[in-house]
């Protein structure tokens, strides 16, 4: 949050983030624009914190290199047509009308 504030009261979650701006910018701003330019990882860090574009963008890449991984081998133990039919959901009839008989 702007205040510093978390939900619950406490410090924010990036406040310490905003606390490293702060505290670059006051160190380095006589320096002029060569000065902020010093603080721009700490602002990618705070940015970071506040909107997780990285983590986000890491994660994706991951999953589609996974769905990737999975679409080229196909799976080696996948259940073939014949033992389907064996689970017994189809080709029982007979069973079926006998079991059913003995009730």
């Amino acid at each position: 949050m702007a205040s510093g504030f978390g939900l619950n009261g406490g410090p924010g979650r990036c406040y310490a983030f905003w606390q490293e701006v702060l505290g670059c910018y006051v160190v380095n701003s006589p320096e002029g624009e060569t000065g902020k330019k010093k603080c721009t990882p700490a602002l990618d860090d705070y940015y970071e914190c506040l909107h997780h574009r990285k983590e986000a963008l890491r994660t994706m890449k991951m999953q589609a290199a996974y769905r990737k991984a999975e679409a080229a081998s196909p799976r080696e133990n996948a259940p073939n047509a014949e033992q389907i039919r064996s689970l017994g959901l189809l080709g029982k009839e007979e069973e079926a009308t006998t079991v059913l008989s003995q009730l």
